[in-house]
């Protein structure tokens, strides 16, 4: 149920627009190609198994947390309240 002038569904539109969004991102930063025998940030080897688990996997499993940690997620505000849109 929608409020004002919003639509049947509108919610629901705005949830999977913001799924979306973030399924298009993660799949941008994944590796395509052959994998790398060792880690391109500190050099030690990527085992075997890592390496056929992920196509184009070029770090190590510890470099690769610490690059998790570091992702950004939508900042797009997709609620369209008026007490949203004026910050």
């Amino acid at each position: 149920m929608a409020g004002g002038w919003a639509r049947d569904g509108a919610v629901q539109d705005q949830i999977d627009d913001s799924v979306n969004d973030a399924v298009a991102a993660a799949r941008a930063r994944m590796t395509t190609g052959e994998s790398l025998t060792h880690c391109i940030e500190c050099g030690d080897p990527i085992p075997q198994r890592r390496r056929e688990a992920l196509p184009g996997v070029r770090k190590c499993v510890p470099c690769q947390s610490g690059d998790d940690v570091q992702v950004r997620h939508s900042t797009i505000n997709r609620r369209g309240s008026k007490d949203s849109q004026l910050r």
